[in-house]
């Protein structure tokens, strides 16, 4: 008679006989893993074509480059209108600024005197947050403050104590350490208004008092202008303002090109110098814009103003090796217009590799017309468009 066969007994029995018995493995000659039986390792996500991967032959290693990966997932989420947008630096319209910043997804407004004008401190700080606030990407607010002959700010009593004096006039009387002084109190003053552009300083060298440029220039040799424009920016900067070098390639002895076209005859290496090494020197402390004038110089480009010229562009990305955001000088000026006949010069402007075009109120809707029929037909890559609000964005993410 057989033994009966106890519960426990039987349990174990079913349990080995439904157990898989595995290969005892073998060590590896490769160094154990640090990582703890306890901890779940989990592989990182393979990359989709679909991803969006900054291109890697936009890349320039430039003063925003730590945003690029940001702003260029931002930009693929744009609309060809608000991608478009902006590109702008629209002067502010004395009529619902608000509304035709959103019409238009404006990236900027340049503010000039009337938007100064008869209005107390706090009615021009709420002026510009309503329109830095208009819209999901905020804008950038930019004003002309040099000193001297052109004070958009200071001019008016009731918003500052004092008109800034000429750059030229401090230096010779205090010498550069009244220029850092200026400089701050200047940077301090915008950045109380909540504007974080000046489209300053003027790197052009004049020492003739008859040159359209000598009033707005510091002068004297290249050394001091050099000085002078890697003070200034180190400065605006350091104190939330942007600096904007201008007017690149230099203006030299050129007539003023608000009211008519300029020819620059002078020979290539005049520029390479003395009129590169002020722009070298602000670009050297990260200038996050430099601004490009409307002459036409021969030894550049003989067929276009320097602003719609893509050699110009070149050589200031590439000889240079500036990275941050050129734009234009006021589209509207005369020597502009004048050129192109009273067409859109928008494409032309973003053909030559601009990233921000300074225009008036009044052609913003020809502007955006001729740019989206432009890439319509092919003429314009929608690319160059992508490549500059790219850059763009990089920019407004560094100034938080």
């Amino acid at each position: 008679m057989k033994k009966p066969v106890s519960a426990l007994s039987l349990l174990l029995a079913l349990c080995l006989s439904a157990c898989t018995v595995f290969p005892v493995p073998q060590k590896s000659s490769e160094p154990e893993s640090s990582v703890q039986p306890s901890q779940t390792v989990v592989s990182e996500p393979s990359q989709t074509q679909d991803e969006a991967t900054f291109p890697e032959s936009w890349q320039d290693n430039g003063i925003f480059s730590a945003y690029y990966q940001k702003a260029y997932e931002e930009m693929r989420t744009m609309s060809l209108d608000e991608k478009i947008g902006q590109m702008f630096y629209a002067r502010c319209p004395d009529y619902d600024a608000v509304g035709f910043a959103q019409r238009y997804h404006l990236g900027g407004y340049v503010l000039f005197g009337r938007d100064f004008s008869d209005k107390s401190k706090q009615e021009v700080k709420d002026n510009i947050n309503s329109y830095i606030n208009s819209q999901d990407i905020p804008m950038t607010i930019s004003v002309d403050e040099e000193g001297g002959t052109v004070v958009r700010i200071s001019s008016k009593s009731a918003l500052y104590d004092s008109e800034f004096q000429s750059p030229r006039d401090i230096y010779d009387e205090g010498g550069m350490d009244a220029v850092r002084e200026n400089a701050l109190a200047m940077a301090k003053m915008i950045k109380d208004f909540n504007i974080d552009v000046n489209f300053a300083p003027v790197c052009d060298i004049s020492l003739d008092e008859n040159d359209f440029m000598y009033y707005r220039s510091i002068g004297h040799d290249v050394d001091t202008v050099c000085e002078f424009v890697s003070e200034f920016t180190r400065i605006a900067q350091e104190n939330g303002v942007s600096a904007t070098l201008k007017h690149f390639p230099g203006y030299g002895n050129n007539v003023d090109t608000h009211t008519g076209i300029a020819i620059d005859e002078r020979d290539y290496s005049t520029f390479v110098n003395e009129d590169f090494k002020p722009f070298k020197a602000g670009i050297e402390k990260d200038a996050h814009l430099v601004m490009v004038s409307h002459n036409i110089v021969n030894c550049m480009d003989s067929t276009k103003p320097a602003s719609l010229s893509k050699n110009v562009h070149d050589i200031l990305r590439n000889e240079l090796g500036f990275t941050g955001i050129a734009v234009t000088d006021d589209l509207e000026m005369d020597a502009i217009t004048e050129y192109t006949n009273g067409t859109s010069p928008a494409v032309a402007a973003i053909l030559a590799g601009n990233d921000m075009l300074t225009i008036g109120d009044t052609m913003i809707a020809d502007a955006v017309s001729s740019i989206k029929n432009a890439v319509s037909d092919g003429t314009l890559d929608e690319d160059m468009i992508d490549h500059a609000v790219t850059r763009i964005l990089a920019w407004k993410y560094l100034k938080n």
